[in-house]
C-alpha cells in the first residue's frame, strides 16, 4: 500500500471552510485520514509544519498540452490542467495521445467550436493538436456564418465529440467575431440540452466595436439566462481591457438574475493567442489604445516594427504564438485592474498557460531542468503564485482559504454537472483524490517575466497528484507521469 503522511501542517480544505494544524494522511491516491498525531507504520512522512497544505489548483484554462508544459506548471501547484476555451477535436485522439505519451497532472480537453466549424466550412480536417489548431486563424472562411445545413453538420460534430467524453464545449467566438449571433445561442442550446457548460472567449465588446453584432459579455449572459445552461467567461481581463468594471458589471447582474455564469481571470497585462487573431489586424489596434510595436514574437523575441509587419507575418505564419501588451503591468491604474478582476466575488484563477515553443520547432520534451531556449508567456509558469503574492500577501485580499476556494474549489465546481470525477477534486476530505500542495506562505511567488517566461515559482513546494509526488522539495520528479484524463458522462 503507497502511503504518505504529511505532519503538522496548516490544513485548509475550501470545502468544509476549515482552516487547522493537523496531519493528512494518503493511502493509494485517496485522503485517508486527516487529524492530530496520527500513528502510522510504513508511511513516507514528511514535516510540513509551519506550511500550508491544500487542494492542489485546477486550471480551466491551459494551452500547454505536453509534458515540458505540465511540468512548469506543477511547480506553480497545478494538479490538473483542462483545455477547455478552444478545446481539441478529435477529443479521442486527444487523450488517445496524452495518455500514450504520459502525463504528470491530470488533464481532459472541451469540444472545439473552432475545430468543428473549420472542417465544416473551411474543409480542414482537425487533428487535436493546438498549435496546428493556430493555423486556422488567418483563414476567413471559418469565421464566416454558416448555411442552416452547415449549422446541423457542426453542431451535430459537437454533440458526436460530447458522447465521447469532451468536458463541455469551448467557443473561441472572438476569432470569428462577425458571425450571427443565432450561432452562439445554438451552441449554447445544445449544451444546456444535454447538460455540460460551454466555455467562451467572448467577440468584441462594444467599447471596442461599435459595430459588432453584439457585445461580448452581454451575449454570454444571455445564453446563460435564456437557456439556463452553464457559461464560462474565459480571461475576462483580457478581453475587457480597461473596460473591466463595465464588463463585471453585465456578469455581477446575470448572477443575481439566477444566471449559471462562472468567470476567470489571469494576473497578466498581457495576452498570448496565434497573430492571425481576427482582433489583431492593423487596423483594429487602436481600439485597444495599442500599436504593432505591443505584439512580440514568442519563438524569437522579435517585437513587432509597423503596421507592414504585422500583415506580413499574419499573412506567412498565421498561427505563430505572440505576446500582446493590452495594460501595462507596471502601472498603478492598470495593476488596479487586474487585481479588481481578481477580487470579483466567486472569481476563478485560470492561466491561459501556452506551450513551451524552442527555435528547433519543438514544443515539448521529458528533459528537466528545461532545455536553454524555450519560450512561453509567464502566466504558463507563474499564474497561482502571483495570483496568491498579489492577493494573499501584498493586498491581503484573499485569506488563504479564499484563495484556495478560487484556485481549487470553484474552478471543480464548475465541472460537476459534466465530469463526477470532479465532485473529488478542489477539497480536503476523507475519500477525495490526494491532488495536494504544500506551500511556505512566507516565500511563494512567481518567477517567469516576459524575457524569461520558463523560470519556475518557487515557494510551493511539494505537488501530488493522486497520492504521487510530481514536485518534492521545490523539484520536478522526472520519473513521475501519474495524471489521468478526465471525461465527460452526458446525463
Amino acid at each position: 500500500m503507497n502511503r504518505v503522511l504529511l505532519r503538522g501542517g496548516r490544513v485548509v480544505d475550501p470545502g468544509t471552510g476549515t482552516d487547522r494544524v493537523a496531519d493528512v494522511l494518503i493511502e493509494n491516491g485517496k485522503i485517508a485520514a486527516i487529524g492530530l498525531e496520527l500513528q502510522v507504520e510504513g508511511a513516507d512522512e514528511l514535516d510540513v509544519a509551519g506550511k500550508i497544505v491544500g487542494p492542489g489548483f485546477v486550471d480551466l484554462h491551459s494551452h500547454v498540452n505536453s509534458i515540458a508544459g505540465q511540468r512548469l506548471q506543477a511547480r506553480d501547484g497545478v494538479t490538473t490542467a483542462l483545455e477547455l476555451e478552444a478545446g481539441l477535436l478529435p477529443v479521442e485522439l486527444a487523450y488517445e495521445k496524452a495518455m500514450r505519451e504520459g502525463r504528470p497532472i491530470n488533464f481532459g480537453f472541451s469540444a472545439s467550436w473552432g475545430m468543428a466549424r473549420a472542417e465544416v466550412l473551411s474543409g480542414r480536417s482537425a487533428n487535436a493538436d493546438f498549435a496546428e489548431g493556430l493555423s486556422i486563424l488567418g483563414d476567413p472562411a471559418w469565421q464566416a456564418d454558416s448555411t442552416p445545413a452547415q449549422l446541423r453538420a457542426w453542431l451535430g460534430r459537437l454533440e458526436s465529440e460530447l458522447a465521447d467524453g469532451a468536458l463541455g464545449i469551448g467557443i473561441l467566438q472572438g476569432y470569428a467575431p462577425r458571425t450571427d449571433p443565432a450561432e452562439y445561442l445554438a451552441v449554447n442550446e445544445l449544451a444546456a440540452r444535454v447538460g455540460v457548460p460551454t466555455f467562451t472567449h467572448v467577440r468584441e465588446i462594444t467599447e471596442a466595436d461599435p459595430t459588432t453584432p453584439m457585445d461580448g459579455t452581454e451575449e454570454a449572459a444571455r445564453a446563460a439566462m435564456e437557456f439556463g445552461g452553464q457559461v464560462h467567461h474565459c480571461h475576462v481581463n483580457s478581453t475587457s481591457r480597461r473596460h473591466i468594471d463595465r464588463t463585471l458589471g453585465v456578469i455581477e447582474r446575470a448572477k443575481t438574475g439566477g444566471a449559471a455564469m462562472t468567470v476567470e481571470t489571469y494576473p497578466y497585462g498581457a495576452g498570448s493567442t496565434g497573430i492571425g487573431a481576427a482582433f489583431l489586424a492593423p487596423e483594429r489596434l487602436s481600439v485597444w489604445g495599442i500599436t504593432p510595436a505591443n505584439i512580440v514574437i514568442v519563438a524569437t523575441g522579435e517585437r513587432i516594427r509597423d503596421a507592414d509587419h504585422l500583415r506580413h507575418m499574419r499573412k506567412i505564419d498565421p498561427g505563430a504564438a505572440c505576446i500582446v501588451e493590452f495594460l501595462d503591468d507596471e502601472d498603478p491604474a492598470d495593476r488596479a485592474l487586474l487585481e479588481r478582476a481578481l477580487a470579483f466575488p466567486d472569481g476563478i484563477v485560470a492561466s491561459d498557460a501556452m506551450q513551451v515553443n524552442w527555435p528547433d520547432g519543438s514544443v515539448d520534451t521529458r528533459e528537466w531542468p528545461l532545455p536553454e531556449g524555450g519560450t512561453t508567456h509567464p502566466r504558463t509558469s507563474g499564474t497561482f503564485a502571483r495570483s496568491l503574492r498579489m492577493m494573499v500577501r501584498e493586498q491581503r485580499a484573499w485569506s488563504w482559504l479564499e484563495a484556495f476556494r478560487r484556485c481549487s474549489y470553484l474552478p471543480a465546481r464548475v465541472m460537476d454537472s459534466t465530469t463526477p470525477a470532479f465532485a473529488q477534486k478542489g477539497h480536503l476530505a476523507i475519500g477525495a483524490d490526494a491532488d495536494l500542495v504544500v506551500i511556505d506562505a512566507e516565500r511563494v511567488t512567481d518567477q517567469a517575466t516576459y524575457l524569461a517566461s520558463t523560470r519556475p515559482s518557487i515557494g510551493i513546494e511539494h505537488v501530488l497528484v493522486a497520492g504521487e509526488f510530481v514536485v518534492r522539495d521545490e523539484d520536478i520528479v522526472v520519473d513521475a507521469y501519474p495524471g489521468r484524463g478526465l471525461r465527460g458522462q452526458l446525463r
